[in-house]
């Protein structure tokens, strides 16, 4: 019976790179067996990998390296042509091509990726924060934010909610309904936190007419109605002033920009 096919992850760092990339490729095969896959992380220094080198060569195994480390790179590529082993280099081909088009050098830190991948980490906590918080589902999120968005309905509160958490700020918001009482939560938090949206009567109708129309809805609706949007946009104008917070008109303004504009007002402060 063949044995399975064994494959040598080797990595300066944990190995994840490879390891994705593997299981990627592997899926498409329908083996007997699934591949031994044995990942050595960590590996800094020659005598480490040549360890590791040898051992692949015993197993009769396939190298696959994400080495950042050019000495280690060039040192296992070296070993492995010389033992005829299958050797895949992941890193090293896409280094190079970066270095030749930019005049830039590697930095050549194993746990670079590791704190980026923490960045990336915290992004999505921040949007799984965003949507956990939004339209005040849970007013106890309201004091975890960093950014707490206040404004009537079609104001762009949650896209722009999302947008802010991509930005890996923790965002919470809050509709702005005359019937119904705002949250107690909202006024034990500093006033340099929350932001007010608001827009013109003409622009707030024609969005809430496209958004009824596209729901199958009567497009003349209270809900659009002229006196209903004027009526909800001075009660959000009230509320702006109980609050001591800052506004922003998003009338014709992209998200992108509105988000820069927030941005600047959280930071400033």
């Amino acid at each position: 019976m063949k044995q399975p096919v064994v494959i040598y992850v080797i990595s300066d760092a944990i190995g994840e790179t490879a390891q994705h990339t593997i299981r990627a490729v592997t899926a498409q095969f329908d083996f007997n067996e699934q591949p031994d896959i044995r990942r050595h992380a960590f590996i800094r220094d020659e005598a480490a990998l040549l360890e590791t080198l040898e051992e692949a060569k015993v197993a009769d195994g396939i190298v696959v390296q994400t080495l950042v480390n050019s000495k280690l790179a060039r040192y296992a590529k070296s070993y492995c042509e010389h033992e005829k082993i299958a050797n895949i280099d992941l890193l090293t081909h896409l280094t190079e091509a970066i270095e030749m088009k930019t005049g830039l050098h590697s930095k050549e830190d194993p746990g670079n990726m590791r704190r980026l991948d923490n960045a990336y980490f915290d992004r999505i906590a921040a949007i799984e924060f965003a949507v956990k918080y939004d339209d005040c589902k849970d007013p106890r999120g309201l004091l975890e934010a960093d950014i707490v968005l206040v404004g009537v309905s079609r104001t762009s509160k949650t896209p722009l909610s999302s947008y802010l958490a991509n930005q890996n700020f923790k965002v919470a918001n809050v509709p702005l309904v005359p019937e119904i009482p705002l949250p107690e939560e909202l006024f034990k938090i500093p006033a340099n936190r929350i932001i007010g949206l608001t827009t013109t009567p003409e622009k707030l109708g024609r969005i809430r007419r496209v958004r009824l129309r596209s729901m199958g809805l009567d497009e003349m609706s209270n809900y659009s109605s002229d006196r209903r949007i004027l009526e909800e946009l001075e009660y959000g104008y009230e509320t702006f002033k109980k609050l001591k917070c800052r506004v922003i008109h998003v009338e014709d303004k992209a998200i992108e920009e509105t988000a820069a504009l927030v941005q600047e007002m959280i930071q400033a402060n």
